[in-house]
């Protein structure tokens, strides 16, 4: 098949989109085309199918080919979703009742274009390919997959609407999907190598606020930094019990990921861990992992010592180290991901809107969640965001997302 990304091709010419069931299965050089840095490419689907949480998700990846030539990549995932995390609250007791009998009720089988714990959904085309087409041929190769597969409910998941959402409105009004606002992105850009920089661009009481924590942690503990590459078994240990404590004090949890998971992300030239160690004792108390795509940083993932004293304001001593490596390596931006907004904001994140395109096969549970879709905002989503949207009414309100089409 020919991977040039160079093809040109008419937007009338025919897709189609075949499902596969490993990384292995599409072309490296066409992973490679579809999703260069700094999109997360094939390593990171790689990881996700070979870390053994396929009793959690099963893994599947639409190629969509065009006249006989491979021009892009679908990544996909059947979930079964607890009833809990979709259905609206006074409507759980219609679930969990019956659920006593029938525990299938109780979760929702559910097929995710998209990747677990990816900060951003992505449809991997070859320039010249027409993206509407695909996302069509996309969504019916989807609803054929989800027959296969039994699931109900089809998502986008997490689809950045700065690049997406004409393109949803667009397939919605031909594959009757309803659109619904996901968590935001958050990213930080960079304006220069300058750490002065950086802070210059904070809204003065942010800068005042982090100055202020950064110079009582260092009053309170001495930390000495590390950025280390493929680390031994030992320190990956602590990594992991560290992201460990991290996992269990979070609100929402999507997926729960396993030190193999660790093992073959440590592996990748991309990645980086920035280590925090408490001086006297040389215990790890902090970590981030970081991935280097480009002139992007991505904080992909962060463990604190939640035993170690409040005062000593982990958090926000992890995120100067992380800064100070990307300042030093000349990244344009550090894009840290959804949820744990408040302390994101306070450090200068900007928040990106993101939505979820959805369609379940009952026509009748289709129009009940299209309706409850409508009264989804930041606010209703998160505390932290809807303290942010109380903030700044005129951008929240011009950011919150309504369903495109019922």
């Amino acid at each position: 098949m020919n991977l040039s990304p160079r093809i040109n091709l008419s937007p009338r010419t025919g897709l189609s989109v075949e499902f596969v069931g490993a990384t292995a299965d599409i072309p490296e050089a066409l992973w490679d085309a579809c999703f260069p840095p700094p999109l997360e490419g094939r390593w990171w689907y790689q990881a996700l199918e070979r870390c053994g949480v396929d009793d959690q998700f099963t893994f599947r990846y639409g190629l969509i080919t065009q006249d006989g030539q491979a021009v892009g990549v679908l990544p996909a995932f059947v979930m079964d979703v607890p009833i809990s995390l979709v259905a609206p609250e006074a409507a759980l007791p219609l679930f969990t009742i019956p659920g006593r009998l029938f525990p299938s009720l109780l979760r929702q089988r559910t097929l995710f274009a998209g990747s677990p714990c990816s900060d951003e959904g992505r449809l991997g085309l070859l320039p010249g390919v027409d993206r509407r087409a695909a996302l069509l041929a996309g969504q019916d190769a989807l609803e054929r997959e989800a027959r296969r597969q039994r699931a109900t409910m089809i998502v986008w998941k997490d689809f950045p609407d700065a690049a997406y959402a004409g393109d949803f409105a667009w397939l919605a009004q031909r594959r009757r999907l309803f659109s619904m606002p996901s968590f935001p992105g958050a990213v930080v850009t960079l304006p220069s190598s300058r750490k002065e920089d950086y802070f210059a661009q904070l809204k003065g009481s942010r800068r005042h606020n982090l100055k202020k924590k950064l110079r009582h942690s260092a009053e309170a503990v001495e930390i000495d930094v590390e950025v280390a590459q493929r680390p031994g078994p030992a320190l990956l240990d602590a990594v992991f019990g560290l992201f460990w404590q991290t996992y269990e004090n979070a609100s929402i949890r999507f997926e729960r990921l396993n030190r193999r998971f660790f093992d073959l992300l440590a592996a990748e030239p991309v990645s980086h861990f920035v280590l925090l160690r408490e001086r006297g004792s040389g215990d790890l108390v902090a970590f981030m992992l970081c991935f280097a795509l480009g002139d992007l940083v991505i904080n992909k993932f962060i463990g604190i010592d939640y035993a170690r004293p409040e005062e000593w304001l982990l958090y926000f001593r992890l995120w100067e180290a992380a800064l100070d490596w990307s300042l030093g390596r000349g990244a344009a931006a550090i894009q840290s991901g959804q949820t744990g907004y408040a302390p994101k904001i306070e450090i200068g994140h900007a928040l990106t809107p993101m939505s979820n395109h959805a369609r379940h096969r009952n026509w009748l549970v289709h129009r009940i969640y299209a309706a409850v879709a409508g009264a989804i905002t930041w606010s209703t989503l998160d505390a932290d965001l809807a303290r942010y949207v109380k903030a700044h009414p005129d951008q929240g309100n011009r950011l919150a997302i309504t369903p495109t089409h019922t």
